[in-house]
């Protein structure tokens, strides 16, 4: 089955676009004739993107209310979207439980669940208004096994799990498709990099060994597969994985 586009032009928000699977996103729906809102933080990333792409850059971080408020703005003046893509998150810290600190939960709390949360609540009426919205969350596997060492990051995917569950069942009158993407291992340029905090050689141990880890691009390549089927067809949980990762607890490494 090919997607078609069923809209002259699809518009999106995509938000943490300034690195990893939110920039390949939006570089691949804009390649794809999408128009796309470049969401986050770092306006010099987003303005590179912009120029290499044609997306529209929006410096904004999506646990603040007012900046949520300001992007909601901005993107009804420019004519509105039918497709939110939250990717901005991530996790921060390995420390067990007993040695959890405050910062990293609150960071991976706000990051992956009140960012989604926030962003997802403001254009829900946009969203519903379109008549074939599309709501596409980010997670991850690790919100369906947890791990030593990773319960603030456990904990934070398996709430943006379960809003995103919630939302559907709560959505679908207003004929809103929800997706969820459930990514394993990931090649990114920093999210082992901040796990790790900013150790190198530490962020790239979580990939030695790895025959071919998932790119960002190949993630931004099954969301932008998703979004462009037509309206009635909905992948609800999309689990995807390297071949070298059977599950959670099975990983295979090459001997070097």
């Amino acid at each position: 089955m090919s997607p078609t586009n069923s809209r002259t032009q699809h518009a999106t928000v995509v938000t943490g676009a300034s690195s990893g699977i939110g920039q390949a996103t939006a570089r691949a729906l804009s390649q794809a004739g999408w128009k796309v809102f470049a969401v986050a933080r770092r306006a010099d990333r987003l303005q590179e993107l912009a120029d290499e792409t044609g997306a529209i850059p929006i410096t904004a971080d999506v646990t603040d209310d007012a900046q949520v408020a300001a992007l909601l703005a901005t993107v009804e003046a420019a004519g509105g979207i039918d497709t939110l893509i939250n990717v901005a998150g991530g996790a921060r810290g390995t420390s067990y439980l007993a040695e959890a600190k405050n910062e990293d939960w609150d960071f991976m709390l706000q990051a992956n669940v009140m960012g989604t949360m926030k962003t997802t609540r403001a254009f829900l009426p946009m969203l519903r208004a379109h008549g074939e919205g599309t709501v596409l969350n980010l997670t991850s596997t690790a919100g369906l096994v947890s791990y030593e060492g990773g319960a603030g990051y456990n904990a934070a995917k398996a709430a943006q799990r379960a809003l995103t569950q919630a939302l559907r069942l709560e959505e679908v009158t207003n004929n809103l498709r929800v997706i969820e993407v459930l990514p394993g291992l990931v090649h990114t340029e920093e999210f082992a990099l901040r796990r790790t905090g900013g150790n190198a050689e530490a962020a790239e141990a979580v990939y030695s060994g790895v025959e071919k880890p998932l790119t960002a691009s190949d993630i931004a390549d099954i969301i932008s597969y998703a979004v462009n089927l037509p309206h009635h067809i909905n992948l609800d949980e999309i689990v995807v994985r390297p071949v070298a990762q059977a599950a959670a607890h099975k990983l295979v490494r090459t001997q070097d």
